[in-house]
């Protein structure tokens, strides 16, 4: 009978080191999935702002050439200013096609992405 109780205690501490177990590796997949997305996001917003740069400054370079080509100092500035207006409304009216569904693809994949990868080892 005493046997049975020492058998029985060896079991519950074996199910509370597997249940301890479990949520410390459940803790370390969140962790893991979480900084992969926040590095890809801060990747991202580099990249973003080092192309805005190349885009700011090609922009200005643009109009100035054009108001020189153009012979009014105003004019190559606002030939730009509408070639972004135009271009903001064709992305403003296509924004979910080619921002947000993108842009959520890519969070769910990266969210599973481990998950297919553990199912083949």
């Amino acid at each position: 009978m005493n046997d049975t109780f020492e058998k029985l205690e060896g079991l519950t501490d074996h199910v509370k080191e597997y249940i301890n177990t479990r949520v410390e590796l459940a803790k370390l997949h969140l962790a893991e999935k979480t900084s992969l997305i926040i590095s890809n996001l801060i990747a991202v917003t580099v990249v973003v702002l080092l192309f805005l740069f190349v885009i700011v400054f090609g922009s200005i370079a643009g109009a100035w050439a054009l108001s020189d080509l153009i012979g009014k100092p105003y004019s190559g500035f606002l030939i730009v200013a509408g070639f972004y207006f135009i271009l903001g409304i064709i992305v403003w009216v296509t924004r979910s096609r080619f921002i947000r569904f993108p842009v959520m693809n890519a969070i769910i994949k990266q969210l599973h992405k481990n998950d297919e990868d553990e199912s083949v080892i």
